[in-house]
């Protein structure tokens, strides 16, 4: 059986590094957040996809037929090093026919504190917040 690694990275130049899972599409990534998205920019984006991975396979149980789904999280880091994320803040728009409040914060519960596998390797001591709008 072979070895492959889950991701790969390769630097192109300067702060600009490109990888992903070997076989699939690259994405850019900047260490300087010039030219690219960042590292901690993209920790959050998979704070945020693995969220709303969980909210949608929830709703469409709770048989929502979900239109759209929009998710915007923003981060809170310590000043001094290592600079993690003390906090997290999600704002989800959800939009789809039987959607209600209590769906809604139903899927985002469920999501944030038992199954998305990002926010649960972050450290345990920060605070996630959220708030919902339905369109």
């Amino acid at each position: 059986m072979v070895d492959t690694p889950d991701v790969q990275m390769r630097w192109r130049d300067q702060m600009l590094f490109e990888g992903g899972a070997p076989g699939r599409p690259a994405i850019l990534v900047d260490g300087d957040s010039v030219q690219a998205t960042s590292p901690v920019q993209l920790l959050l984006l998979a704070a945020a996809t693995c969220s709303a991975a969980d909210v949608v396979s929830i709703l469409l149980k709770q048989r929502v037929e979900l239109r759209s789904l929009d998710v915007e999280v923003w981060g809170t880091r310590r000043a001094e090093q290592p600079r993690r994320f003390t906090a997290m803040r999600f704002h989800f728009t959800i939009g789809g026919a039987g959607a209600d409040e209590t769906k809604a914060r139903r899927a985002i519960d469920l999501s944030i504190e038992k199954y998305c596998s990002v926010i649960a390797s972050l450290a345990p001591d920060m605070h996630i917040g959220y708030d919902v709008t339905l369109r």
